[in-house]
């Protein structure tokens, strides 16, 4: 069977415009998030969220491109030069055979910004007057199709939404599209910017956010503690490039690791609460460790989805208890999210480009806010980075519908 390695990361986030940035923010304790600035919230409930500060979108794309892509997709363009950069491909200079190189674009909700506007300039100016590029850019698709045409992607090309856990499903089918000989390399990115007016009160009028918070945003997201009572909305994007061991290797790429593992499964329960019991989550872990035919005795560490919410919190831990048995108080758990907020749909790609980082540099990124851990049966690391040596890591991703994906992550050995 064809193996599945990753090659390259790129990311844009609240606490850092590049994966260097990104990683020492976070090793440091760093909170990416802060009072709302970009989005009029004077009349919402919400006042905090992890906006992508200082990032300058005619960097990265030209000026009539910039008008055209919604928000999220300047972000998935920045992330995925940033990946293909670091492993020498500039567009126009494949290493592999264009036509076995696919690109997908994971989004929970896509170029939501770009239809909004759309919809109030028909209300206000007219139908004459909307953008008719909205028709080909408004697509969840866009960002893929756009970067299939920017590096020459002449493989499978299409945008994948599982809500939350789109980042992770994205790259679970890339893994299997590799390991089944549909192409040599497939970038995943994933991008979502959800800070607008009408997402940012609808998730509030919902009980998901965490509210309040106004003087001292970066205590906002609390994964795991006592004192949780929502999840942070955060824009950003990650991108990673997924190739067949082979093709790594004859062009002499660096192996950042191996996607050695996938599950996905369906809670069926209801819209937006998970299944109390975690049964969902437990068989999509077990389905990735399954899947890179190791058990528990053999994981090293968790990224968990670690939300913030009292039901998505309390479900995970349900599950681990049950996955982990008698080593759950011997496996790590970390949760990114503390300090980034939750990118939606990219969360779950950030979350395996910090994985990556993990086993790179042997140490754990800390879970920030965790003052009265709730679930002291978990071995969670707490507020500061833990020196710790990482071979496999399972992260993992749950959404609204009741979508679970787990990824199975190794260090990689020829």
């Amino acid at each position: 069977m064809r193996r599945a390695v990753v090659t390259a990361v790129g990311a844009v986030a609240p606490n850092g415009l590049d994966v260097p940035s990104i990683w020492s923010s976070l090793l440091a304790g760093r909170s990416g998030i802060r009072r709302i600035e970009s989005v009029d919230v004077a009349d919402l409930a919400v006042r905090v969220a992890g906006e992508v500060r200082g990032f300058v979108a005619a960097d990265h794309l030209p000026k009539r491109d910039i008008a055209r892509l919604d928000r999220h997709a300047h972000y998935a363009v920045a992330a995925a030069d940033e990946a293909m950069r670091s492993t020498g491909i500039t567009p126009g200079s494949l290493p592999f055979d264009s036509a076995r190189f696919a690109a997908t674009i994971a989004t929970g909700s896509g170029p939501v910004s770009l239809t909004q506007d759309a919809a109030r300039i028909l209300d206000s100016s007219g139908p004459r007057r909307v953008p008719p590029g909205v028709v080909v850019y408004g697509g969840p698709d866009a960002a893929a199709a756009y970067l299939s045409e920017r590096y020459g992607a002449r493989g499978a090309t299409a945008g994948l939404s599982a809500t939350c856990a789109s980042g992770t499903v994205a790259l679970g089918e890339a893994m299997r599209t590799i390991r089944h000989g549909y192409a040599d390399a497939v970038l995943v990115v994933a991008a979502d910017d959800c800070l607008n007016r009408v997402n940012l009160a609808v998730n509030a009028t919902l009980g998901a956010l965490a509210l309040g918070h106004d003087d001292a945003p970066e205590t906002a997201s609390r994964p795991f503690d006592r004192g949780r009572h929502g999840f942070v909305m955060s824009a950003g994007a990650a991108a990673l490039l997924v190739e067949s061991e082979d093709s790594a290797l004859a062009r002499g790429a660096d192996i950042l690791a191996e996607i050695a593992g996938y599950g996905a499964t369906s809670d069926a329960y209801h819209p937006t609460a998970p299944r109390p019991d975690g049964s969902g989550a437990l068989a999509a872990m077990r389905a990735a460790l399954d899947d890179a035919s190791l058990d528990a005795s053999g994981l090293d560490h968790v990224n968990a989805h670690g939300t913030s919410t009292p039901l998505n919190d309390a479900m995970e831990t349900a599950a681990l208890r049950e996955l982990l048995g008698a080593r759950l108080g011997e496996v790590p758990v970390t949760a990114n999210k503390s300090a980034t907020g939750h990118l939606l749909g990219a969360a779950g790609a950030l979350e395996a480009v910090i994985s990556l980082l993990t086993m790179r540099d042997s140490v754990i990124p800390p879970t920030l806010n965790l003052d009265d851990p709730e679930y002291p049966d978990l071995d969670l690391v707490a507020h500061e980075a833990r020196p710790s040596r990482i071979r496999t890591v399972l992260s993992n991703s749950f959404g609204f519908g009741g979508h679970n994906a787990s990824l199975l992550l190794r260090e990689f050995s020829a």
